[in-house]
């Protein structure tokens, strides 16, 4: 596990959007593919957000079930990248001083990582 993603918490989830479990396929659900753009992934290369239970922000699903999203490193940073620049206008420690800012710190890492 990286550095970046070992600081995918749930409030940069909530940066990153992922999608709700009524669009994803089996395969995303369970990790094999990215959440995005539906690419397959390995150990190796994908950001891990992580087990997660539904009902979630993203999702109506079956309410208990749980899911695995997984994602390729080029739509995580992407991803970061957009929600980097539409989390800092409004953060008030990222107006003052981004790089003490968490969420900051973390969608850049993300960003870095995604385009090595």
């Amino acid at each position: 596990m990286t550095s970046a993603t070992q600081e995918v918490t749930a409030r940069v989830l909530d940066v990153l959007v992922l999608p709700g479990l009524d669009d994803l396929t089996d395969d995303q659900v369970r990790g094999a593919d990215c959440v995005w753009c539906r690419a397959s992934l390995t150990a190796d290369v994908a950001v891990d957000f992580g087990e997660h239970t539904s009902p979630s922000p993203w999702s109506t699903s079956t309410i208990g079930m749980r899911w695995y999203p997984r994602a390729c490193p080029a739509c995580t940073a992407e991803r970061a990248h957009r929600g980097l620049f539409e989390h800092a206008p409004s953060c008030e420690q990222c107006v003052d001083a981004a790089e003490r800012c968490e969420i900051s710190r973390a969608l850049y890492r993300l960003i870095r990582e995604g385009r090595r």
